[in-house]
């Protein structure tokens, strides 16, 4: 079974789509007969990106588009989008995957947490508001798929202007869902794709090999698929380190903290440890 919005002939744009899970998506797409527009910020990645992309689509070069583009600035993605509907007629997948992760602290530098939330949480709202409007008035099927993370729901300690930016994308793209199921005669839907550890140039920290812990882009995607498939919101995708048993009990934790009113991040808090341990273990 695929996603009816999956069909052959069909467009998606994928932001951030020039490397890693993004141009993994990109790739499946053109599997599966799509015209595919990828959007970055590299010129130079985007040219080998669009080479690799045309060779899963069987050599069909003019079914493949690529935009140098700041998902940061509206203007860029207004003629994004305007670029697509004269090339495909419009979009009917987006892939608001576009992000950054330059490391932050709470008295950090203020410039820098402006620029991961200008991209990571701004970019989506900036694509979904430019692209969704049109992709519901084409009354075809279709799907906005928000690049989340585990971090913006767990929230730990380390980085949290990435952590922000990624809680900022799962609230956003949750009031999407629902406001596209309560739009009349709307066949467009919303879903957060919340990967595990994926070993990109995002998340390498200056590793060149694939740790055994991480799945590949191309692992991640597969699991996308499967789940769009059967209809998940929420795709949670597992590594090879971290089963969905485990997420589980670490997102239940983290909710716990307000309901039995723990202290904030209490999973990290040395009066808290043991006792997280023995939750974790539970099935």
């Amino acid at each position: 079974m695929t996603h009816p919005a999956l069909t052959k002939g069909a467009v998606a744009t994928v932001t951030g789509g020039a490397a890693g899970i993004g141009l993994a998506a990109a790739k499946q797409f053109a599997q599966l007969g799509l015209r595919v527009c990828i959007a970055d910020v590299n010129a130079d990645r985007l040219r080998g990106a669009a080479e690799e992309i045309a060779i899963e689509a069987n050599g069909r070069v003019d079914d493949v588009l690529t935009m140098e583009t700041d998902v940061s600035r509206v203007d860029d993605l207004r003629k994004l989008e305007a670029a697509v509907r004269d090339r495909f007629g419009g979009t009917d997948i987006l892939m608001n995957n576009a992000g950054i992760k330059t490391g932050s602290s709470i008295f950090g530098s203020g410039e820098n947490w402006q620029r991961v939330l200008d991209v990571n949480l701004w970019g989506v709202i900036n694509g979904t508001q430019v692209f969704v409007p049109s992709m519901i008035g084409r009354g075809r099927p279709g799907l906005v798929i928000n690049t989340g993370s585990k971090q913006g729901i767990t929230t730990p300690p380390g980085d949290p202007a990435y952590n922000l930016s990624k809680a900022g994308v799962k609230a956003f793209t949750e009031s999407l869902q629902h406001e596209l199921r309560n739009t009349p005669n709307c066949k467009i839907s919303a879903h957060l794709l919340i990967p595990g550890f994926v070993f990109t140039n995002l998340a390498a920290s200056g590793r060149t090999e694939k740790p055994p812990s991480a799945w590949t882009s191309e692992q991640t995607i597969d699991f996308m698929m499967e789940r769009l498939d059967v209809g998940d919101f929420y795709i949670l995708c597992p590594d090879n380190d971290v089963h969905r048993q485990l997420d589980e009990r670490r997102i239940l934790w983290a909710a716990g903290d307000i309901v039995e009113n723990r202290p904030p991040l209490s999973r990290w808090h040395p009066d808290y440890a043991q006792l997280f341990e023995a939750f974790a273990q539970k099935t």
